[in-house]
């Protein structure tokens, strides 16, 4: 029995120190697995606060490209108004130059009438002068000089012959 006993206590210390050995293996396996993963949560880890740091640089980024967007559509909508309002005074002085315009036509157009009317009383007059000026040469009872233009006007002229002198 004792003999018996010495060897199952020899093969449980076998057993136990083959299996104390493998215990000892997987923990070194499994230490150097735990140091790897150490090393990759700490590169994980730097890496997150990167990406962490790079998501607020894009965050405050993003930030600065919306308001200068905002601020872009402002001036946009500002530079429309401006542009609407100038629009409106140009067209409001289109309008009254236009109306400046058709006044001055029509101005016009009456002064020409006036001038057509004036030409033609003037070639009446120049007719008139010109038959008195024969009748008086016909006549040779006065020396009267008729000119033609006179510088004081014709219907002074007119009143001139009409008087005789």
């Amino acid at each position: 029995y004792e003999q018996i006993a010495q060897s199952s206590r020899a093969e449980a210390e076998a057993w136990y120190q083959s299996r104390y050995e493998e215990l000892q293996n997987t923990a070194g396996k499994h230490g150097d697995s735990l140091r790897n993963t150490k090393i990759e949560i700490q590169e994980l880890s730097r890496n997150v606060q990167r990406l962490r740091a790079e998501i607020e640089n894009v965050k405050k980024q993003n930030q600065q490209l919306q308001a200068a967007i905002a601020e872009a559509e402002e001036r946009g909508e500002m530079a429309i108004k401006d542009a609407r309002r100038k629009l409106e005074e140009l067209e409001c002085a289109l309008n009254k130059d236009k109306e400046e315009l058709a006044r001055l036509l029509k101005e016009y157009q009456e002064l020409l009438n006036t001038k057509i009317a004036l030409d033609v009383e003037i070639a009446m007059y120049r007719k008139l002068l010109e038959g008195e000026e024969n009748r008086l040469c016909n006549d040779s009872m006065s020396n009267v000089n008729v000119c033609k233009y006179p510088p004081w006007g014709a219907s002074e002229v007119v009143k001139l012959v009409l008087l005789g002198n």
